[in-house]
């Protein structure tokens, strides 16, 4: 079950907001943790075993961490985070990567190696990010560990965030979990941030999606073709999760949870760094403060911050997929910010501004190349095609993508741009006739989703197989 589906949005949701708002205050985080494993047990029971288990191990972990650094063992502390660690991440190779280190120690090996059929857990990758967080935390002291068995159950497992993110931190939602008061202002901002990711995520990463598949079916795409279908998949990954991450934010604050922004206009950058900063911020701000600042960082001289950069953008890259191609894109954004801080960042700074946008943004396109063929064979034979190699300027395909998905495209760049919610934001608190038609605009918006979703009903996130 996904946001954009009938289930959730006529069924589940409506379910959840009664029972809820009815439930006596004692018994609104009893209700949340309910509900929140109905919707993942939607994806499979094993998977909410698995999800229960993770919770128990490191609401344990915390205890134990805690109790060992209020009594100065702070040797037995580290070992009891070491295995929450290893556990955590244990179960996410396991779960995530094992087929995918089969295969590849069988492909250089030669022999046969033999693995049961493994299905993903959706939204492992978030969620144990989320409890390795918390270990760190409450050993670093950061944070207190949380007795209260119900709220760290709450934290781990509430269904907005669980399978997709935001990566959301123990220690900047605890107050609100603890002691929280939903306000029919909260309620309606919250209904306006999720009907606005319904729509990018629905009107246009959906529409994108379908030109997206049949670029990618087409062996020897024409450049023409490689750049329109490229092109889609840039935007269309990017209201895909940013809508998703609209929805969950807006889901948050109609229960009174504050989660975290996940993405400031990142096609809006210019330099791959800042690409970074804008895009997917709350993995990005994770691998800093758990990767990139406990390896040394920037302090340690020049070769130990390339070491860490490289170390943290092959991570990144895997942490995407069980697919070397996936690795691939990590490297290559590894060496465009290892440039960058290197001598890059100084020459940009001495362009115009708009070369410096056009670097980052064909930086971010061609590094999408490689992030949406699993085939890295493919991926270079699409880029090849984007510059011209071999000659084929234009096709039927072509063509008919331009002239089809063109005006999609265009409205799709034009409301990736900060320009767009600026020019919305400005009508909605404008005179009261700016009020009226800004509020036409949502509803109509509104009623175009959720017809779309009648029409076509099954809408995947891409980033809940990640």
């Amino acid at each position: 079950m996904n946001f954009s589906s009938i289930p959730f949005l006529f069924f589940f949701l409506p379910l959840v907001f009664a029972l809820y708002y009815l439930v006596p205050r004692k018994a609104k985080n009893v209700c949340l943790v309910v509900f929140s494993l109905v919707f993942y047990a939607w994806g499979g029971l094993s998977h909410t075993l698995l999800l229960v288990l993770t919770i128990l191990v490191d609401y344990v972990c915390g205890l134990l961490i805690g109790k060992s650094r209020q009594a100065g063992r702070r040797g037995a502390a580290r070992a009891v985070l070491v295995c929450g660690i290893v556990i955590n991440l244990g179960l996410l190779v396991w779960f995530k990567y094992a087929g995918m280190l089969a295969d590849t120690f069988a492909g250089l090996t030669g022999t046969s190696v033999s693995l049961p059929e493994i299905a993903l857990p959706i939204g492992i990758s978030f969620y144990t990010f989320e409890s390795i967080s918390y270990a760190v935390d409450v050993y670093k002291q950061q944070t207190e560990p949380e007795r209260n068995l119900l709220r760290f159950a709450t934290y781990l497992s509430f269904f907005p965030h669980v399978t997709s993110g935001p990566i959301t931190r123990y220690r900047d939602i605890r107050a609100e979990i603890a002691n929280r008061r939903e306000t029919l202002e909260g309620f309606t901002s919250g209904f306006a941030r999720f009907g606005k990711g319904l729509f990018k995520k629905v009107l246009l990463a959906d529409t994108l999606a379908l030109l997206v598949s049949r670029v990618q079916y087409t062996g020897n795409p024409s450049t023409l073709a490689a750049w329109m279908g490229v092109l889609a998949f840039t935007f269309q990954l990017y209201f895909d999760f940013s809508g998703y991450s609209d929805m969950a934010i807006g889901l948050g604050r109609m229960f009174g949870l504050t989660l975290p922004e996940n993405f400031d206009h990142p096609y809006a950058s210019r330099s791959a760094s800042e690409f970074w900063r804008r895009w997917h911020m709350t993995l990005g701000g994770w691998f800093r403060d758990y990767v990139y600042i406990p390896l040394g960082g920037n302090r340690h001289g020049t070769l130990r911050t390339v070491r860490n950069l490289a170390v943290v953008w092959v991570l990144t890259g895997i942490w995407h997929g069980a697919s070397w191609n996936f690795a691939l894109w990590g490297a290559y954004y590894a060496v465009l910010i290892i440039c960058e801080k290197l001598f890059l960042s100084r020459l940009l700074k001495k362009t115009p501004a708009f070369v410096q946008w056009l670097y980052a943004f064909l930086a971010a396109v061609i590094g999408w190349v490689f992030f949406s063929y699993t085939d890295i064979g493919a991926a270079f034979a699409t880029l090849a095609a984007m510059f011209g190699f071999p000659a084929a300027g234009a096709d039927s395909l072509g063509a008919y993508a331009f002239l089809t998905y063109g005006p999609t495209l265009a409205l799709a760049a034009f409301c990736s741009a900060p320009i767009a919610g600026r020019l919305t934001e400005r009508l909605r608190l404008s005179c009261k006739a700016g009020r009226v038609v800004w509020a036409i605009g949502f509803v109509a918006l509104f009623v175009l989703s959720l017809a779309s979703l009648v029409h076509n009903a099954y809408t995947p996130f891409l980033y809940a197989q990640f």
